[in-house]
């Protein structure tokens, strides 16, 4: 299987290993307590971006585009931009039962995106190759709430005194600025267009 890797492969693969590596340091993080640790945690996601943009450039410029690497970005890209994000926002406090809800749909809603990408890819590129426009704001976008997560952890403002602290609604707690996941995640699964550059 190795061999039929491309090099663009290798750094969809870094990306993805900077996504597993902040979800360890988020774990790591949360269990000594490290609002410190929590901002280091977050600077991994820049980290699998900047591999998820070389990635594109260099399967471009060897003309090496693969259906397996398009499916191995679309992997790598629910780690570091999904499952990541929600894992530094449970570290950073929004462990509430509608926290919880919130954050599996956010990643539920990045996973339908990637999912609706791949399907339509074809289609809307038109039989070019290129495709023209997103539909829905792509999930690499999720690296601004990582931004908010990372100011929060800096300014020590995680757990109890995370932004617009918590409420209590029924038989869970919601912390408020788990919404800004819920917002995400909307616009990721929206019809919005959005241009391609």
């Amino acid at each position: 299987m190795i061999r039929s890797f491309h090099l663009a492969d290798l750094f969809t693969l870094a990306n993805a290993f900077c996504g597993m590596g902040a979800v360890f340091a988020a774990m790591s993080a949360m269990e000594a307590g490290s609002a410190r640790g929590l901002v280091a945690a977050c600077f991994f996601i820049p980290l699998a971006l900047f591999f998820d943009i070389l990635d594109g450039n260099i399967a471009r410029w060897r003309q090496a585009n693969s259906a397996m690497g398009r499916e191995l970005d679309s992997l790598a890209d629910i780690i570091s931009f999904g499952v990541a994000p929600a894992a530094l926002a449970y570290a950073a406090g929004m462990r509430g039962l509608w926290d919880c809800f919130v954050l599996t749909f956010f990643v539920a809603c990045g996973v339908s995106r990637l999912a609706r990408f791949n399907v339509t890819a074809e289609e809307i590129s038109e039989g070019t190759g290129k495709v023209k426009y997103f539909e829905g704001t792509p999930i690499p976008t999720s690296i601004a709430l990582v931004g908010v997560l990372a100011l929060a952890a800096y300014s020590d403002r995680v757990n109890e005194a995370l932004y617009f602290g918590s409420w209590n609604i029924g038989p869970g707690v919601l912390h408020p600025l788990v919404m800004l996941f819920f917002v995400s995640g909307s616009l990721m699964i929206s019809t919005i267009r959005i241009p391609k550059p």
